[in-house]
């Protein structure tokens, strides 16, 4: 076998010489080391996508576990060769859920672009759908687990939003993130904002309103000292997922930005907000003075399960205020004529034991204090919950005391004197890290 960087290289290179490298080496990394260098960048990946001398096709002759760096390597080149045929759907997922994730972990970046190529070659054949079984097998055998954050959950998750298949979205986001290693994938801060923003879109599609908000906070809350466009759009859908599920908004984290705040308030948005709830008509006169915003920004959806949320709101001010009142009273406050239409918003209330009452043959409702009810299994489940947060808790506890970084900031720090506590898809123009600021 040839020294790793000596073969060929410029235009007397071809693939016949990678073919040989691949196939002979026995080190892993030395071909890593090799397959990055063996030509001049401009040419590498041309040379890569290439045919052999015999005409024959390499991926035919390589077996996917075996020369798994060598055919990530190939793959990756020829899915974004304008000139080389591109693979077909069968290639792609047999090597997506045969590699060996050992070896695709030296080559990070090229992981990254074999997952950009095959959404490439989905959306190219008009079936963007096509890429999911793929990336699903990427995003779930590349890393260690599914606890470490990589580029692929978020190629994988912005792709099932696009696609609308948002109960594929699920086995990747009931992980919780409780790790980053920039040497496992080639992350950007944008990664995290699009796989959280993209997570609680996904998961507000399924009316998961409680985790969409909890995904939807932390692409809100990360850390920037200018906030990025998509942080702003996370926040506008955060406060609308709110008013649905609590018929108000949460005060922000404290470490949110404040002028994502003040943009908010001095927006439509904050209008809604501050209006809301109200009754019906009241509301949909606001939003029709600001349609064309809320279309464009794709968040016409949840502002109008919002508003068909508002009569359940307002009813549920009135049992703070009255023991008992007629069906047709309560559509007066509420903005509701059709008594039957009130009768069957607060049957269905208590069905799903919103508010404890009973309707009486005069149309007389009753209201009562709501009795939290538990069984068993609610508390056996949470305390399997709660158990496995704390696992969670304790990894991440002994990850960071173990961290060289974290020891030599911590001990500074204590020398120092100061030891202390501590819709359907992006908007238009919107693609996830672009900085914005205010006028």
């Amino acid at each position: 076998m040839n020294v790793p960087g000596s073969s060929q290289t410029g235009a007397s290179a071809s693939l016949d010489d990678v073919l040989s490298q691949i196939t002979t080496s026995s080190s892993p990394s030395s071909l890593n080391q090799y397959l990055r260098s063996f030509a001049p960048k401009e040419s590498r990946d041309t040379i890569l996508a290439s045919t052999l001398s015999s005409g024959q096709d390499p991926l035919t002759v390589l077996d996917t576990r075996t020369n798994t760096l060598g055919i990530l390597y190939i793959l990756s080149a020829r899915l974004h060769s304008a000139s080389a045929p591109t693979p077909t759907l069968s290639v792609i997922e047999d090597f997506c859920s045969q590699f060996n994730p050992e070896q695709a972990r030296l080559a990070p970046d090229r992981v990254t672009l074999l997952a950009k190529g095959i959404v490439r070659a989905a959306e190219s054949s008009n079936n963007a759908k096509y890429a999911l079984a793929s990336l699903y097998s990427l995003v779930t055998r590349y890393p260690p687990d599914l606890s470490y954050l990589t580029t692929l959950h978020a190629i994988y998750l912005k792709t099932c939003v696009a696609t609308r298949h948002f109960t594929s979205a699920l086995p990747v986001l009931a992980v919780p993130i409780t790790a980053v290693d920039t040497s496992l994938s080639d992350l950007h801060y944008n990664d995290n904002l699009v796989y959280h923003y993209s997570g609680g879109i996904a998961l507000g599609a399924l009316k998961r309103w409680r985790e969409a908000e909890e995904f939807f906070e932390i692409c809100v809350t990360a850390p920037a000292q200018v906030p990025a466009a998509i942080q702003l759009e996370a926040y506008k859908k955060l406060v609308l997922v709110q008013l649905i599920q609590y018929g108000e908004i949460v005060s922000p984290p404290k470490h949110t930005h404040p002028s994502l705040i003040r943009f908010l308030k001095a927006s439509p948005y904050g209008t809604f907000v501050k209006m809301y709830p109200a009754r019906v008509e009241s509301l949909r006169a606001l939003v029709a003075k600001e349609q064309d915003l809320f279309t464009q920004e794709r968040n016409l959806g949840l502002i109008n399960q919002a508003i068909d949320r508002a009569p359940v709101w307002l009813i549920k001010k009135l049992t703070a205020t009255y023991l008992t009142l007629g069906l047709s009273d309560i559509g007066h406050e509420v903005g509701i004529d059709n008594v039957e239409e009130v009768r069957a918003i607060i049957l269905d209330m208590i069905a799903q034991e919103e508010i404890n009452a009973t309707i009486s043959s005069d149309n007389t409702v009753t209201f009562a204090d709501v009795i939290p009810k538990f069984s068993k299994d609610d508390l056996d489940r949470l305390l399997v919950q709660a158990q496995e947060h704390n696992r969670v808790l304790l990894k991440v506890e002994r990850a960071v005391n173990a961290s060289k970084e974290y020891v030599t900031k911590a001990l500074k720090h204590k020398d120092d004197g100061n030891w202390g506590v501590e819709e359907d898809m992006f908007p238009p123009g919107i693609g996830g890290g672009t900085p914005w600021a205010e006028d």
